[in-house]
């Protein structure tokens, strides 16, 4: 079985660069985001990242991310926050003290999956790191840690497989429609 590229070209990584990199809060800061060299120096790629053009990266502060990262449609990164507190009106403290905000650290292998939030607490996703979707990240968590959860938790560590476990992970039957409902074959609705 033949398998599709999963990441990016230059000129892909480029054009989803572009639409995701905000910087809401640019009169307080103006971070950048730094791709590590890495990113595009493995033998027979042109990057090892892919960066959905559908997920946001908050630049108000920096972002470094590091090689062989996956951020998934609609994820979002926050380098920013609000100060929440006191009884004057919010947009009021804002637009007297502005937002506050620091850099963010992504390492090697980092996933993002589709709608994963980073809030602005969480300043160090380290080497391996996988946050699953729908997921809110509140703090930083440990290398190879899968998190998941609203707030996320660590619910796993990545662990090595040897070659047969992983063979057997991509053999594993899933669930067929086609045996659920005793059909023949699968017609796609046409209208």
């Amino acid at each position: 079985m033949e398998f599709e590229r999963a990441t990016q070209t230059k000129q892909e990584l480029r054009s989803a660069i572009k639409k995701v990199r905000r910087r809401p809060h640019g009169n307080v800061g103006k971070g950048k985001l730094i791709l590590a060299p890495e990113v595009f120096r493995s033998a027979g790629y042109e990057t090892n990242i892919v960066i959905s053009p559908f997920s946001i990266l908050d630049c108000t502060g920096s972002i470094h991310v590091g090689p062989w990262c996956n951020f998934g449609a609609r994820s979002r990164i926050y380098t920013h926050d609000h100060c929440h507190q006191g009884r004057e009106p919010l947009l009021s403290v804002q637009e007297k003290h502005g937002v506050i905000f620091q850099d963010k650290y992504i390492g090697k292998d980092v996933w993002i999956h589709e709608n994963g939030i980073v809030l602005y607490q969480a300043s160090i996703l380290p080497d391996g790191f996988v946050l699953g979707a729908g997921s809110v990240l509140t703090k930083n968590p440990g290398p190879y840690e899968i998190w998941a959860g609203v707030p996320a938790r660590k619910i796993a560590d990545r662990k090595d497989l040897s070659p047969a476990e992983l063979t057997a992970c991509f053999e594993r039957p899933g669930f067929s429609l086609k045996e659920f409902l005793h059909l023949d074959t699968l017609e796609e609705t046409k209208f």
